[in-house]
């Protein structure tokens, strides 16, 4: 059977893409995260639409499980199978079919990468930007997206998910379908006044669907862009500053971090970002929020000087940041972290109880907060590097990963990309008619149940 199956998908893809070999799959069996491997049994990499299609309709025949993946760099083992079958490697759909300068929109298949778009309108559309996540420059864009992803433009734009304007996806039974106004229009250009289907795929973790084409919306890239920075000791201010930071509504960027590594690090860093397309509008934004600190003058203070001031402004003034540094500081490969989405009003406690997560577990801890669009809410990530040689250093990974998701439940907050424990934790608390309602439209939309089976499984 298994001989016959690899000998079908070649024939679909080509012999040079599609592999069973033990070697190959090991890559595809885990992640960069502390989650443990899970078995693949192919790897197949389509090079068109048609392709995606007859894989799925295959797999349908034979009742064999697929799991879509862009770079497999979720940290949250969502492209590895919990069910074995076929892992489908988008990487060779990678062209950029439309850049459109006056609606400002980029249209590119599901293995484009953030590297590859970001270099592309930089050669081509250099005033034109796309919101870029802290991430690999091999990360795909699609990918990002469809686990509600965070770029460098979110404060300001919003989550990387509503820059969406249409979705073309291979559905669970074979069908291709547009979304937005693609699918009445040659142009991709909004994903409004249609009735909005967009959200059947967005979240799904690879459930409802395969995303083969998707409209990016772009935007333009500032003449002026520099760093604020300030330093402070009290989580109980912080969400007194976003509150103050969302009246004005200015700041291109905002993260606010602590780290246990290099000691320095260890107070609480804010790092806003601003823009401006001239020199009067940049300056104007950051005197607004210089004015914004002035007023906590005692508790909040500028970072005018070495030793933070130099890491700070390396670290964060690249598009995209190089914000994830824990894991520089105890070597091994491994490293994990989970987002917290969190209303404003409980980050205080959220941010006490990560540093005592991490001291339970005997980890290294980094907090980082990234606003969400309008500062309404935020995503806090817990990061924890771990030597991934060390069974044992793992294990303490993911129990530090489990208690700091029940934590956010906890305190009413949502996790961001969920592995399989923390689905099941949202799962559990979430109202049963919603629920009962995910169930049914996965049913409806895939009823072999082939499309990465165990994620968003209702039990």
């Amino acid at each position: 059977m298994k001989e016959e199956l690899l000998s079908r998908l070649a024939e679909i893809v080509g012999q040079d893409y599609v592999s069973s070999r033990p070697e190959e799959l090991y890559l595809y069996s885990r992640d960069p995260g502390a989650q443990k491997p899970r078995k693949a049994d192919y790897v197949v990499m389509p090079g068109t639409v048609d392709e995606v299609q007859q894989i799925v309709r295959l797999a349908n025949r034979e009742k064999v499980a697929i799991t879509p993946m862009g770079a497999g760099l979720t940290l949250s083992a969502l492209t590895v199978p919990v069910r074995g079958g076929i892992v489908l490697d988008m990487k060779r759909m990678d062209r950029i079919i439309e850049v459109n300068e006056a609606s400002r929109y980029a249209l590119i298949e599901a293995g484009v990468t953030q590297a590859a778009l970001r270099a592309y309108l930089e050669k081509n559309h250099p005033h034109l930007q796309h919101s870029t996540p802290e991430a690999p420059p091999t990360a795909t864009v699609v990918g990002n997206i469809l686990i509600h992803g965070h770029g460098h433009l979110t404060p300001r734009y919003g989550v990387n998910s509503q820059m969406v304007n249409g979705l073309e996806v291979v559905l669970p039974t074979g069908e291709v379908c547009k979304l937005g106004s693609g699918s009445v229009s040659p142009k991709w250009f909004s994903r409004d006044p249609l009735p909005d289907l967009m959200g059947l795929f967005l979240g799904w973790l690879g459930t409802t669907g395969i995303v083969t084409r998707l409209s990016i919306q772009l935007f333009p890239k500032p003449a002026f862009r520099d760093l604020l920075l300030f330093v402070s000791d009290s989580a109980e201010l912080i969400p007194e500053l976003i509150v103050e930071f969302g009246q004005i509504n200015l700041l291109e960027n905002c993260f606010i971090i602590t780290q246990e590594e290099p000691r320095w690090a260890q107070r609480i860093y804010y790092i806003i970002v601003v823009s401006g397309e001239s020199e009067e509008e940049f300056e104007v934004k950051k005197e607004l929020h210089q004015r914004i600190f002035a007023k906590y003058q005692g508790k909040v203070s500028p970072v005018d000087e070495e030793p933070a001031l130099t890491p700070l402004r390396e670290r964060f003034l690249g598009v995209p940041p190089f914000a994830a540094t824990a894991a520089d500081f105890r070597k091994g490969g491994g490293f994990e972290y989970t987002g917290a989405i969190l209303p404003i009003e409980v980050i205080p406690q959220a941010w006490r109880s990560g540093l005592e997560i991490a001291h339970k577990y005997d980890l290294m801890y980094q907090l980082g907060i990234q606003l969400l669009p309008g500062g309404h809410s935020v995503m806090l990530a817990y990061s924890y590097p771990f030597k991934r040689a060390v069974e044992e250093e793992a294990e303490r990974a993911r129990g530090a990963l489990d208690d700091t998701n029940r934590l956010t439940l906890e305190l009413g907050g949502v996790v961001w990309k969920p592995e399989l424990p923390a689905q099941k934790l949202i799962l559990e608390r979430m109202d049963a008619n919603t629920r009962q309602l995910m169930d049914r439209i996965k049913k409806t939309l895939d009823p072999n149940n082939i499309m990465n089976p165990g994620n968003w499984e209702v039990a």
